[in-house]
């Protein structure tokens, strides 16, 4: 074997090696991927099942079902990546599998001529004759090596083939699990389509009903623009009494920038306060049907939640306050440095105002109000709202 041929033989080899190890990691990224989008669908299922006989929110029953819908969306998209790794592993499995063949036949005949050529020099008194009749002493010492090596060349071709052979077996059980997982992937893909379009018909009848009653479903929205002002309100005031409530009589701030610093450097990596989808987002949004309406401006985001789930710190802190509001029911501010994290809609609360608090600490449990488990959370900056996904880690 030359050098040239064994540098391309290895590194074939790890070519391999790499495409199967990237091949394990796509597949892992997908199925952790497909957990948790079935994980937040399973919350808004529970949502839209468990309370339909409450009066609620014909907007909410929107938002949660466009979600699912967008949920829906990414899953088949992730299937459809998924299925081109497949088809990308299959067809590199499909020519591992030609070229092992191809080598096992080489081998083979090599191998047949080395047993022809053993059984034609089978009688060891020719072969000694034949060493013998040596021109010369090197001669001689050739026709030996010759006669010794060959029996050791026939174990030996016969140890690659049968490598060769477990390899091709090995690449062909590859192949038919990547082809049974295609499979499940390609039905997985089609009963998400199926219930992407079961969705699609709900919120069109939504809608449909919306528009029929729009006074009605306005007079709603008016209430919860008072609500969300009331809050928005009370938390700005609750900041600015905690942020005076840190001056001394010189004026000095001892605020804890230690805190505040660490909390910044942090952005982007804070845990999430519970695990679920974000069903409202930060900032101004607009009625999905009635599109010229504007929706009350969100200060954080709402997450839906499943009923008694726990809430947690993002970030070690003190806690502020704790005050209850009208559509909102427990909320408690906790304060890092000059930043403020706020929970709201919870049932109870497991700290009390003057708490310390540490990252991941219980502050309560979700409440559901009107039929919908939402935790409302904000983070301040200062007298300022942060958008809260650009502070908490990725899902």
């Amino acid at each position: 074997m030359t050098m040239s041929f064994l540098r391309i033989f290895i590194a074939a080899i790890v070519l391999f090696f790499s495409m199967s190890w990237l091949d394990a990691q796509d597949t892992g990224a997908y199925k952790a991927r497909v957990a948790a989008l079935e994980k937040e669908m399973a919350i808004i299922d529970r949502q839209l099942s468990d309370n339909a006989s409450k009066s609620r929110s014909l907007l909410s029953d929107l938002t949660l079902i466009r979600k699912r819908i967008s949920n829906r969306k990414e899953l088949i998209n992730a299937a459809d990546r998924q299925i081109r790794v497949y088809s990308d592993g299959i067809y590199s499995a499909q020519k591992q599998i030609n070229r092992l063949e191809e080598r096992i036949d080489t081998l083979s005949e090599h191998y047949g001529r080395l047993v022809r050529s053993a059984y034609k020099n089978r009688d060891a008194k020719i072969w000694y004759m034949y060493i013998l009749a040596s021109e010369n002493l090197g001669q001689a010492f050739r026709r030996y090596g010759y006669f010794k090596n060959l029996s050791r060349e026939i174990n030996e071709q016969a140890v690659r083939i049968e490598e060769a052979r477990a390899e091709l077996e090995a690449e062909k059980e590859r192949l038919q699990q990547l082809r049974k997982e295609t499979e499940q992937v390609r039905g997985q893909r089609a009963r998400e389509l199926a219930s992407l379009q079961a969705d699609e018909r709900r919120a069109e009848n939504t809608v449909s009903t919306l528009k029929r009653d729009r006074r009605k479903y306005e007079r709603q929205l008016a209430e919860k623009k008072k609500q969300v002002d009331a809050l928005n309100r009370e938390i700005k005031r609750l900041v600015a009494a905690a942020m005076k409530g840190s001056e001394d009589k010189s004026g000095d701030r001892p605020v804890d920038y230690k805190l505040a610093s660490e909390f910044s450097k942090n952005r982007g990596k804070l845990p999430w306060p519970a695990n679920g989808p974000v069903v409202d987002g930060f900032g101004q949004r607009y009625h999905p049907v009635f599109t010229k309406i504007k929706l009350p401006f969100n200060n954080g985001i709402d997450i839906a939640l499943s009923p008694g789930t726990s809430v947690n710190a993002v970030f070690d802190g003190v806690v502020k306050q704790i005050v209850v509001m009208p559509g909102y029911n427990i909320c408690i501010l906790v304060q890092h440095g000059n930043y403020f994290s706020f929970y709201c809609k919870l049932q109870t609360a497991a700290v009390k105002a003057g708490d310390k608090v540490k990252t991941g600490q219980k502050m309560g449990t979700v409440d559901t109000i009107n039929g919908e488990t939402k935790l409302h959370f904000q983070i301040w900056q200062d007298q300022s709202p942060q958008d809260p996904e650009l502070w908490l880690r990725k899902k």
